[in-house]
Formats: structure tokens, C-alpha cells, sequence
């Protein structure tokens, strides 16, 4: 026969303080925290019954190894003691129904989740708290002793023996807890975390010394004699907290959430995926210096120290909660970020270029989305073109067409040729620029942007005089064959600047039909079929000749034809590697390959005796002309000589 009866759940202490110490809590350190919280929000309390209350905070450390911290909170009765200390996740700051009090916890107090006092058990073996409550005044004072192996004692004490109220803690540390609770650390800590507390809290030692935690009020809220002494004193506290002078300061004023703070401008380029770490302060307590949550994504250009009232923190207190509130305060301080920046552009012309030049990327990132800070800043930001990095305002002044490449590969292709044509292009190929450059006509009406492609290039060479073409046509018959190796036609044109005796040109069609044929010749015979399939007509790479450069008019005068051929793979490589496209494996072979012959080549020129203008001994011509090789050799070991 069985019964239908209740049971409680039982509570394995040690077990639950080694997932606190080890999930909940990043480290041992917020044992301290915990601690002034508690005495934080006891005081607030006793404020509650009677503003003139005293509001003090003292840390003793040395005491039996430990240390003891003490509150002229509102205290607790021996009932109090029951249900909040020895009731795990029972808070003083929940309401009656075990909810959280709004109109008190959100508030006024730091504290609501009723497991704080564990975090002492990770460093401590033993806590005793010693209180006495402000609410009765008749209610004697009460020991608690608790052991982290779940035990805890309770007694009363003699009346007289605790003359005012408030709470004592005192630490016993566990033997691997020792070192968190040492005097030099315990003030580090207190400051750490309490800086901004808006009760006095002092750390008095063994010997009696008493050093101050807080500095209040904030820097951000003290009066200054002027604009200067404040920028002064704002860089100065960015320096101490993250070693950096800031570029400038940006105040952060959300009274709805009763938030107070600066962001300040780093003064040093980040990488967009870096996001800085912000110091939050919850009502004064420091609630996390590493909260990403705080600030828009795009605003990676800015560290922020705040302090707030109205956000919620997550269970470890360590973290802020994400809901509709903390998104709305993302929003309104990226608003604010957004009307720093407009006032840059209206008011200090010198500052905005200084930030432009660290920050641009974040700045690109935000116009993307920000049709007001897009028509504001565009024209002031930098841009790699074919007039060097210049802003979009002044190359848009000198070309009222712009060009924009899509891609690094195809601008690096193009610069040189374009610049020397009067052509200007944007280097589209790094993130934002070129949907950026697009936008540009809706800023400045009359300005035309179009897409650019190498063949738009090619196109506006010149052609070469009938004539010369064909007493290069050999020259250009044996180019073709060599470069056909690559799938690359060669034309002969005439451009500037002069001193480029060739440039490789290729579409993006091009370079996917190269990167197909690639993978089909490594992949098995399933997938090269698939790939196979997938191939098509696109036209192919050019290597255009420039006839106006004297190397090409002596390589195409050269009559040994392995020499021209080696003096073509070299010229095809060096129009490579001015491409600046990634090289292939076979594309290094290349390079070695012609680099190497043409030193053999040199090194048999110089030579003396018959044969010396080919390698391995070889005749520079027919049996019928010996002397034909020699004279190879000498062109080519002049030619090069040139280059």
C-alpha cells in the first residue's frame, strides 16, 4: 500500500558552492563583492526606515587570517536569520509571494537573487555573522555560524553585547582560499569593485590604517572651473582605468534608466570583430568591466565607464541582462555616439579628420545604415584611388566620373595604367568601399559612378600602327604559344606610363573559370565531371604588350627562340606578380623557371668561347650560321641588361 506524501528536497552545500565557484562566479574575487553588496543594500534598507541613519562600511583584514565586514545596515532577528541566511535563493529584497519587489529591489537595491552570501564559501570554510535589527528594537542580537558543509548554529546574545545596529561578517579562509583574502588584495578588490559605492567604505588594517575605497562622486559628476579641466580630468581617469588617453570623450546621460558615464574615443584603430570591454557600475557597485552587451556593434570605436540604476543584472551579477531595456539604452547610446559625430562635422573639422584617420572602418560600417551620418561624412571619408588615399569629396572634385572597381585584384590590375590615362578609380574591393562610392551621386548631384572592369581599360588604350604589328607578328605568334600554356592571349597595344612593359588583365568570369579548371583537375572523376559541366566561355586572361616600352621592341627583336620564349614567361611573370592576384603553385614554378633561364642565358653570354650565347653549349642558331647564337646571346644579355 502506498502514500501519496510530501518530501523536501535536500541540499548538497559543498556541491552547489563548486557550481557557483565554477559556472556561476568567473572567480573567487566576487566573494568581496558579494559581501558589500549585502552591506550596501542593508544600509539602503535602514535608509528606508530612517534617512538619518549612519551609512558606513569598514573592512578589517588580518583578523584571524580573514577578515570581517561590517554595516550599519538594518541587521536582522533571529527569524530574519532563518529565512535569509540558512534558505538558499531566499532574499531580503523578494517580495512576500517570493517575487522580486520592484517598487525596492529594482530600485534601491544592487542584491536580489538570495545566494550571495554563498560566494563566501568558495574562499571561506566558515562564515559568522553577528546582527542586530533596526526594525525591533527590543529583538537582542544573533550569532549565525555556518560551515560550508551545510551546517549552520544559531544563538543569541547578551543584551549590551552588540550596542547599535547592524551586521558583522566575519571570513575563516579554507586552506586553497587563503590567498583572496590577504590585506594588499582585499583593498585592490574593495576598489575594484566599490569605487563609485554611494556610502563611505573604508579597508582598516591590523595595524590600524584606514585607506579609502570610494572615490566619489564620480568624475563625470564633479565640478570643474572649465570645459578644459574637465576633458583634463575625464583623460586622466581613462588613463588610470584603460591605460589609454582617449581621442575625445562622449557624455552618456539616460535618465530613464537613471544611467551617468562617458565613452570615451580610443585612440587606436580596432579590428571591427574586437569589441572593447565596458566598466558597468550598478548602482555603484561594479558590476562587469568586460560588457560587450552595452553599446551598439558598430561602436567598437569607444570604451564606456557607466553607472545605472535601472538595468538588471544577470544571477552572477557579472553580466547584464538582455531584455527590451537594455536594448532600448543600446539604442539611445548609439544615438548619442551618432550626435557626437554630426557635431564633429559641424563644429572641429581637425578632430573628425584625426578619428577618420584611426576609425574610418567603423565609420563606414555606420554609414551603411545611417542615411544622416552617410550624407554628413561620405565625402570626408578616406579612399584608396588612383590619386592615392584621399577623401571622396576631393577625388570626386577632380573626376567628376568615378570609377570603383569590385575588387582589390582588379583595382591593383588597373591603378597604374588608369592613373597614367587620367582615369579615376576607387579601390572597390575592401569592405563598405564600394557600396559606399555608389551612394555618392545622392550626396553630390551631377557626380557619376559606374562599375569598372579591366576591359573598360583595355578599351581605352591605344592601338598600334598597323605597320609595327605585323613586324612583330613573329614576337607576338611565339607569345601566344607560350602564354596560351597559361590561358592567356597576348595583344600588343601602346600606353603609359612607359616604364610598364606589360600588364595581365582578367574578368571576375575569367578568374572563376580558372579557379573551376583548378579544382576539376583535383577532384576525382565524379566531381571533375560535375565541375566539367560547369565550365564555360568566358573570355580569358590578357597579357597586353605595351609597344611603347624599348624592353618589349628589343625582346621581339630577339632571333634565338629560346631565349624569347624564356624572356616571355618572365615578362607574363612580372605582369603576374604586378596583378598582385595570389599565386599558384604553378605560377611560382613559372617564376623560378624564367628567373633561372634568364641567368643561365646571362651567365653563357658572358662566356667567351663558341656557344656562349646559349646554355648547356648549345648553338644560338642553325648548323648553317654558328655565329647566329653569339648574336643572340649579346641581344638578350643587352635587353635584360636594360631592365
Amino acid at each position: 500500500m502506498s502514500t501519496d506524501s510530501g518530501h523536501t528536497f535536500q541540499v548538497d552545500l559543498r556541491g552547489l558552492v563548486d557550481l557557483l565557484s565554477h559556472h556561476l562566479y568567473s572567480s573567487p574575487k566576487v566573494y568581496l563583492r558579494e559581501l558589500m553588496q549585502n552591506a550596501v543594500d542593508a544600509i539602503t534598507a535602514r535608509r528606508l526606515l530612517d534617512p538619518a541613519a549612519p551609512a558606513r562600511i569598514t573592512i578589517r583584514t588580518g583578523v584571524d587570517g580573514g577578515i570581517r565586514v561590517e554595516d550599519s545596515g538594518v541587521g536582522l532577528t533571529e527569524a530574519d536569520v532563518h529565512t535569509f541566511l540558512a534558505t538558499i535563493g531566499r532574499s531580503s529584497k523578494r517580495a512576500a509571494d517570493g517575487g522580486l519587489d520592484v517598487s525596492a529591489a529594482r530600485q534601491d537595491f544592487i542584491g536580489q537573487f538570495g545566494i550571495g552570501l554563498l560566494a563566501c564559501f568558495v574562499v571561506a570554510d566558515e562564515i559568522t555573522v553577528v546582527s542586530r535589527s533596526a526594525r525591533d528594537a527590543g529583538a537582542p542580537a544573533v550569532e549565525w555560524r555556518g560551515r560550508s558543509d551545510g551546517t549552520y548554529r544559531i544563538k543569541t546574545l547578551p543584551a549590551g553585547s552588540v550596542p547599535q545596529p547592524g551586521t558583522t561578517v566575519t571570513l575563516v579562509p579554507r586552506a586553497d582560499g587563503s590567498e583572496w583574502l590577504e590585506p594588499g588584495r582585499v583593498l585592490r578588490l574593495a576598489r575594484h569593485f566599490g569605487s563609485l559605492l554611494r556610502y563611505d567604505v573604508e579597508v582598516v588594517d591590523k595595524f590600524g590604517d584606514v585607506a579609502k575605497v570610494n572615490d566619489t562622486p564620480a568624475v563625470w559628476d564633479r565640478p570643474y572651473g572649465s570645459p578644459l579641466a574637465r576633458r583634463q580630468a575625464l583623460a586622466g581617469y581613462a588613463k588610470a582605468v584603460f591605460d589609454f588617453t582617449p581621442l575625445d570623450t562622449i557624455d552618456l546621460d539616460i535618465p530613464l534608466v537613471g544611467l551617468k558615464g562617458v565613452a570615451f574615443v580610443l585612440p587606436t584603430p580596432v579590428h571591427p570583430t574586437k569589441h572593447s570591454g565596458h566598466r558597468v557600475h550598478l548602482k555603484g557597485m561594479l558590476l562587469s568591466d568586460q560588457a560587450q552587451e552595452l553599446v551598439p556593434d558598430w561602436a567598437f570605436f569607444v570604451s564606456c565607464v557607466v553607472d545605472t540604476t535601472g538595468l538588471r543584472p544577470t544571477a552572477s551579477r557579472e553580466a547584464l541582462y538582455e531584455d527590451e531595456t537594455l536594448a532600448a539604452v543600446r539604442d539611445a547610446i548609439g544615438e548619442r555616439i551618432r550626435e557626437w559625430l554630426v557635431g564633429l562635422a559641424a563644429s572641429d573639422l581637425a578632430l573628425l579628420r584625426r578619428f577618420l584617420d584611426v576609425h574610418h572602418l567603423a565609420v563606414k560600417a555606420l554609414a551603411r545604415y545611417d542615411d544622416r551620418l552617410l550624407a554628413l561624412l561620405l565625402p570626408w571619408l578616406p579612399f584608396e584611388t588612383t590619386d592615392g588615399n584621399v577623401s571622396l569629396d576631393e577625388f570626386a572634385r577632380a573626376h567628376p566620373v568615378v570609377l570603383v572597381t569590385q575588387s582589390v585584384e582588379e583595382f591593383r590590375q588597373v591603378a597604374p595604367i588608369a592613373a597614367a590615362a587620367g582615369l579615376g578609380v576607387v579601390n572597390g574591393g575592401y569592405v563598405y568601399d564600394r557600396e559606399l562610392v555608389l551612394r555618392l551621386p545622392e550626396i553630390r548631384p551631377g557626380t557619376t559612378v559606374a562599375d569598372l572592369d579591366p576591359e573598360t581599360v583595355s578599351a581605352h588604350l591605344d592601338t598600334v600602327d598597323p605597320a609595327a604589328e605585323l613586324a612583330a607578328a613573329a614576337f607576338l605568334a611565339r607569345a601566344r604559344a607560350v602564354c596560351d600554356k597559361f590561358d592567356t592571349d597576348v595583344a600588343l597595344r601602346a600606353f603609359q606610363p612607359v616604364g610598364v612593359p606589360a600588364m595581365l588583365v582578367d574578368n571576375r568570369e575569367a578568374r572563376h573559370e580558372r579557379r573551376r579548371a583548378e579544382l576539376s583537375a583535383d577532384a576525382d572523376e565524379l566531381w571533375a565531371g560535375i565541375l566539367g559541366s560547369l565550365g564555360s566561355t568566358a573570355p580569358r586572361a590578357q597579357l597586353i604588350v605595351n609597344h611603347l616600352n624599348p624592353l618589349i621592341r628589343k625582346i621581339a627583336d630577339i632571333g634565338d627562340a629560346a631565349l624569347s620564349e624564356t624572356a616571355i614567361e618572365a615578362l607574363y611573370g612580372q605582369a603576374l606578380l604586378l596583378s598582385r592576384r595570389p599565386l599558384r603553385p604553378a605560377d611560382h614554378a613559372l617564376l623560378n623557371k624564367s628567373f633561372i633561364g634568364l641567368l643561365e642565358f646571362a651567365a653563357h653570354a658572358a662566356t667567351p668561347g663558341p656557344g656562349a650565347g646559349r646554355p648547356n653549349g648549345g648553338s644560338g642558331g642553325s648548323g648553317d650560321n654558328p655565329g647566329a647564337g653569339g648574336g643572340a646571346g649579346n641581344t638578350g644579355t643587352d635587353t635584360w641588361g636594360d631592365v
